[in-house]
């Protein structure tokens, strides 16, 4: 096995901490934002309003 050094270990530790704490929950508030306005605007423009499925 081979030791990093301990500036590599720290660096890559703090990586993780963004990459879980901030990036991951900002994509996903993205993602799933972005999706609801897809399909917004596809309802208002191409398919109309959802209804009663008949």
């Amino acid at each position: 096995m081979i030791l990093q050094p301990k500036k590599t270990r720290s660096r890559e530790w703090k990586m993780f901490l963004f990459i879980t704490i901030f990036l991951f929950p900002i994509l996903s508030v993205i993602f799933v934002g972005g999706y609801g306005f897809t399909v917004w605007m596809l309802q208002l423009f191409v398919f109309g309003p959802p209804g009663h499925g008949g």
